[in-house]
């Protein structure tokens, strides 16, 4: 192969790059804008869905505790109560390290490692 032809395909994988770099920012600007707005509308739910669970769960434990002010089992219930609120974050913490962290930017990656592939195809 002549250093021409060498220059040639590498003036063409560079412009082929730089045409690509375009592409990208705009691609990371959609994706950094879907996943804002996603993190905000999922991260209200969970809060609202956490202080509405709190409080009910919250009242219900009073509730059970209250009815059970002066029998024999009081001790008992206010125990157990505490149990059950120990499993409840043992097996939430369970499950959150259970959980495999969402993907971002997982359009963009994709793009960058066909691209890549493609570079590599076109200089074999």
């Amino acid at each position: 192969m002549s250093i021409h032809a060498s220059v040639t395909r590498w003036r063409h994988v560079g412009r082929f790059c730089v045409e690509r770099v375009t592409d990208y920012s705009e691609l990371l600007a959609l994706e950094v804008e879907q996943t804002r707005k996603r993190l905000v509308r999922e991260l209200s739910a969970l809060v609202a869905l956490a202080v509405a669970g709190l409080f009910t769960l919250s009242f219900v434990c009073i509730a059970i505790i209250a009815t059970a002010w002066q029998t024999p089992y009081f001790l008992e219930v206010v125990w157990g109560v505490a149990v059950v609120w120990l499993l409840v974050c043992i097996v939430s913490f369970l499950v959150i390290r259970a959980q495999k962290p969402a993907q971002s930017l997982h359009i963009l990656k994709a793009e960058i490692r066909s691209d890549l592939d493609a570079l590599k195809e076109s200089l074999k």
